[in-house]
Formats: C-alpha cells, sequence, structure tokens
C-alpha cells in the first residue's frame, strides 16, 4: 500500500495530477478541494494516498489531510459509491460539512453532489452515520466524540429534532460524561 508520496509537483489537470518522486512521475486523481489548495507547479509537495488495485487498474487517489483521507475510505465502503463519486463527494464539500450533514441526517446537502440522487444520500446517512463524525472528531474540544454521539443519539431517539440536538450538544461543558450530558441538555430543550 502506497500511504504517502513527497516530491515535485509537474503537473495540474483536473482532476489529476503529477507528482515526480526521485525520477518517477505518479499521476494521482485529487478531489478539487486538493486541487485549489496546491502549491504552483515546481513546488514541493506532500499527499496522504489510497491506492485502489483493480483488475484493469491501479489508480492513486491523493488528499492533502489525513481527514480528507479518512472521509474517502468511508465514502467507499458505501454500497454504491465508487471512487469517482466519493471525490465528487469531497469536492462538492469540505470533510467538516460532510460529517455535518451525516450527523443531522441532512439529505439536501448530499443531493446538491453532482451524482448523488436521493436515495443514494439516504443510504449515505444511513450506513455512515455514527462512523464518519466520530471519525473527525466532531464533537468540541475537550469532550470525547464518542459521548457526545452517545448523548446526540438518546436525544433522538427521544424525539427531539436534529436541530434541537445539536443546539443542545454545543451548551455541553468540556469532559462532561454520556449520563450528566443527557441530563444537562434534556435542561437546555426544556428551558427552549
Amino acid at each position: 500500500m502506497i500511504g504517502r508520496i513527497t516530491g515535485i509537483l509537474l503537473e495540474k489537470t483536473p482532476p489529476v495530477v503529477c507528482i515526480d518522486v526521485a525520477g518517477v512521475g505518479y499521476e494521482i486523481d485529487v478531489p478539487m478541494s486538493t486541487l485549489y489548495n496546491l502549491p504552483e507547479t515546481g513546488a514541493k509537495v506532500s499527499l496522504y494516498t489510497h491506492l485502489a488495485v483493480r483488475e484493469d487498474a491501479h489508480t492513486l487517489y491523493g488528499f492533502l489531510s489525513a481527514g480528507e483521507r479518512s472521509a474517502f475510505r468511508a465514502l467507499i465502503k458505501v454500497t454504491g459509491i465508487g471512487a469517482r463519486t466519493a471525490l465528487a463527494v469531497l469536492s462538492g464539500m469540505t470533510v467538516e460539512e460532510l460529517a455535518s450533514a451525516i450527523t443531522q441526517q441532512e439529505t439536501g446537502r448530499l443531493t446538491r453532489v453532482p451524482g448523488i440522487g436521493k436515495k443514494t444520500a439516504e443510504r449515505l446517512l444511513l450506513e455512515l452515520r455514527g462512523k464518519l463524525g466520530a471519525d473527525l472528531g466532531s464533537g468540541a474540544a475537550g469532550t470525547p466524540a464518542a459521548s457526545r454521539d452517545d448523548v446526540l443519539n438518546a436525544l433522538l431517539s427521544l424525539g427531539y429534532s436534529a436541530v434541537e440536538s445539536q443546539k443542545a450538544l454545543k451548551g455541553l461543558p468540556e469532559g462532561v460524561d454520556v449520563a450528566e450530558g443527557i441530563r444537562l441538555a434534556l435542561k437546555s430543550l426544556a428551558r427552549g
């Protein structure tokens, strides 16, 4: 597995870049978010990579951050989502926006991405719920993402909307455990 490539950026031909590593030029498919943030050609660049091996091709996908690569890997595990669609998703929204859309179960944000219809968006939300946000540390600083996800799931199961639940989570103090978090969130929701 090729996990990272560092070299000189030779070409930018969307959606492919070419990086020279010790005389070998690697063609790497990148999302537009990565492409826009690359330096000018001739500069040194380092990309996190994912190597996809198929019967007819070996394709490298590159990302500026480990979070983008993690999101890409989570996306391609979803039934019916290929690498091209995953790149389109990451080109159309940041990783934080994707995690937020999944946490809040917003199909509308996903359907704005070319190639994502309503059924595909619903499948993405279903299969990535509770996975992507926790991987990316969607919780506030000092509060473990897993406990925040547990509090959120508890509020949702009690019938509160995703928007109400997110507002209640914002008011939680740092380092709160799940039981105390639920109690404080319910108190906040009761106040309105």
